[in-house]
């Protein structure tokens, strides 16, 4: 009796603990994800950096100006504001997680704190919540708002 007392109580912590498990492998696919597109970012390289985002049409970039849909409108808006060919201006970008959520198999949330360096010391910080799909090519954003 004791020990199909301790056996149904092994299998219900692996079936509890499993799900975090499998959380965790997603968690660290998004990171890498964004460190992939980080390094973009640090490489002048905005095809790198924009990489991490859904070519979807629905796509979504909430900012301080409105919604913009769609990759190509996202980059022409990065491309605008940010000087990519120049180290000093473009700074160098770094992300913290601050909450990852796996929402259902395919979708999770990743909010985070962005930080851009500038070798004159300035920094320039904010939170960013990011939605994320699993698609044929990894982890993509569908919906960014960041501030």
């Amino acid at each position: 009796m004791m020990r199909a007392g301790f056996s149904a109580i092994s299998v219900a912590a692996i079936i509890w603990v499993a799900p975090a498990m499998a959380a965790t492998s997603e968690q660290v696919a998004v990171e890498a994800a964004m460190l992939d597109s980080a390094a973009g970012w640090n490489e002048g390289d905005v095809d790198r950096f924009m990489s991490v985002y859904s070519d979807g049409p629905e796509t979504s970039f909430v900012t301080k100006d409105g919604l913009l849909r769609g990759k190509a409108a996202m980059t022409v808006r990065y491309k605008t504001h940010y000087a990519f060919d120049d180290a000093a201006k473009r700074g160098v970008l770094t992300f913290t997680t601050l909450d990852f959520r796996l929402l259902d198999p395919t979708h999770a949330l990743y909010i985070g704190q962005y930080l851009l360096t500038y070798g004159d010391g300035r920094t320039q910080t904010g939170p960013t919540s990011l939605v994320f799909a699993k698609e044929a090519g990894g982890w993509k954003i569908i919906a960014d708002h960041s501030g």
